[in-house]
Order: C-alpha cells, then structure tokens, then sequence
C-alpha cells in the first residue's frame, strides 16, 4: 500500500467453499502485514479442524488468526453475538494495524460484520421446541418443506444443511405471520472503517472438482475419527453441518462408509451453489480469480487512495 488512509480498511474475502478463500486471505495480509477475522460460522469451534476445513497449523503460524477454534462446541454462538465481538476485536486490531482481512464463507456472519444485522423478533422457545420435536421425528426436508411454502425467496438461499438456520427462519415466519425474506431489510449500520469486498471467482466445474478433492483430503487426515470425539456433543448446533452429520449416519449403520462420503461431497458442492447465489446479489463485491494476488493488491490500493 503506497500511503495510510486516517480511516482503516477491512478487506473482506467471500466466496464458495473450497474456492481458495485461506490461501489468499493468507497472501493478503502477508502483504499489508495484517491479521486475519475469520467469517466463518463452524470454525470458531475447538475440536472441529478438519470437518470445518480450518487453517492448518502451518497458516497459523504465518498471520495472526481471530475466531480460529475459541469455542467449545457447546457453546452456541450467533450472529448477533458475532457482530457485538467481531467489532470489538477490530477496534483493537484497528489500533495496530490500517488494514485488517477478513475471510470466511459465512454470508450471514460477513453481513454482521459489514453491515449490522436486521431486528428480527427474539426466540420463541415454546416454538423453537415444538420445531425441535419436528427435526427429531420427521426430519430436516419437512421443516425446510414448509419454509418454502411461506417463503420461497429464504428457501433458496438458506443452508438446508444446517437445521439451526431452517429452524430459525421457519420460526421468524411463524412467529411473525410474515417472510423472513421480508423482515430482512438490509438496513446498513455505520461502521468506523472502510469495506473492501473482493470474492474469489472460479469456473464450477473446477470448484466441484476442489470441493471433491478437499473431502479425500479431509477424509485422509482422519476426519471419521474426529467425528467419533465428538458423538458426546452430537445434539449440538455446531455439528449440525456438512461433514459431520453424513459421518453420523455413517456410524448410526444407515448409510455406507462411501456412500458418506459421496454424501458429504454432493452437500458441499449444493452448499456451495448456495453461497455463491448470496454473494453474486452483493454489487460491492470484486471478482477475481483466487490466484491472481498482484492484481487485486493493486485494486485494494486503488480503492483506498479514492477514498
């Protein structure tokens, strides 16, 4: 970067699973001497490094990382509380540092962070047990099933995979009589510092083939065993996701070792789908092929010298 601006920068890097966020949230702040915010939803937990695809303890040692394995698996952590501490982290990395990179696929927790999250009507808990009750005997497709008939716009974005946002989003509809799509304003909040947005852009055919790639890895680095450790906790939100819940029915006898597998690759590469149908609707965002550093370093230091 060729000067200081007064105000600071967050550079945050979105996109698919698999698509080479890490690698180049690394390179970036190796360049700008930056730590690192992850954005994403499961690894923050402790215990989950290899189903959450965390930074290897070699990326570790090279940038200084946030919200990498702090919480117990038990411990739930939401959005709302995700943004009070994720702005509070930066206001100390911000006293060091003119610019921190953020990097995760996690859209919700990035527009936390970005922007503030809507008000949504608190928790039902009368409602979120009934829905619980549902999970447990009819299973996930049901309550996702309903969600599309009260709101088809959050049904094609939210993570089907992941029983917390269903379960959230179809109460919000209930609760309220009105489309969680709806009560989601997009109102922006001010924040102190500078955006800059760029999202890793690559052909699907070869995301597929990274994403079918990863979980041989995962799977080769032992990623049964690490979901054996954590049957205790099983029941916990931070494992209703890809990669554990497949290993689950795996040891439950009602699938195959394979047909796990080939399980956990067809939901990533869905969840994958997912998240890039959120993120190609944000304009601010810049495309960028994850391997071409020196051109996005050079639109990074353009935006923060027009401003």
């Amino acid at each position: 970067m060729t000067t200081r601006s007064e105000r600071p920068t967050l550079v945050v890097v979105v996109g698919a699973t698999g698509s080479g966020k890490t690698d180049l949230s690394i390179r970036l702040a190796e360049h700008y001497s930056s730590p690192i915010v992850s954005t994403d939803s499961r690894q923050i937990y402790k215990g989950m490094p290899i189903g959450t695809a965390q930074p290897t303890a070699e990326q570790l040692s090279r940038v200084e990382h946030h919200f990498i394995a702090e919480r117990l698996p038990q411990q739930d952590f939401n959005c709302g509380e995700y943004e009070t501490e994720a702005l509070r982290r930066l206001e100390t990395l911000f006293e060091r540092h003119p610019l921190v990179v953020a990097a995760g696929g996690s859209g919700l927790y990035i527009q936390a962070l970005c922007h503030g999250m809507d008000d949504l009507p608190t928790a039902d808990k009368e409602l979120r047990r009934k829905l619980k009750e549902r999970l447990d005997t009819e299973g996930i497709e049901a309550l996702a099933d309903e969600l599309y008939r009260l709101d088809p716009q959050c049904h094609a974005t939210v993570d089907r995979c992941n029983p917390a946002r269903v379960m959230r989003a179809l109460e919000v509809c209930l609760s309220s009589g009105r489309q969680y799509s709806q009560l989601r304003t997009g109102r922006r909040r001010e924040r102190p510092f500078r955006t800059i947005k760029i999202g890793t852009d690559i052909e699907r055919a070869e995301l597929y083939r990274r994403i079918d790639l990863r979980v041989d890895r995962m799977v080769a680095d032992g990623l049964e065993d690490e979901v054996r450790s954590l049957l205790p906790l099983r029941d916990c939100n931070a494992l209703q996701t890809v990669g554990y819940r497949e290993i689950f029915d795996y040891i439950d006898h009602k699938t195959s070792f394979d047909e796990a597998v080939e399980a956990i690759k067809r939901n990533t590469r869905r969840y994958a789908k997912r998240q890039m149908t959120w993120f190609r609707r944000d304009p601010e965002i810049a495309w960028f092929a994850p391997e071409k550093v020196e051109e996005i370093i050079a639109y990074i230091d353009a935006k923060v010298l027009q401003n």
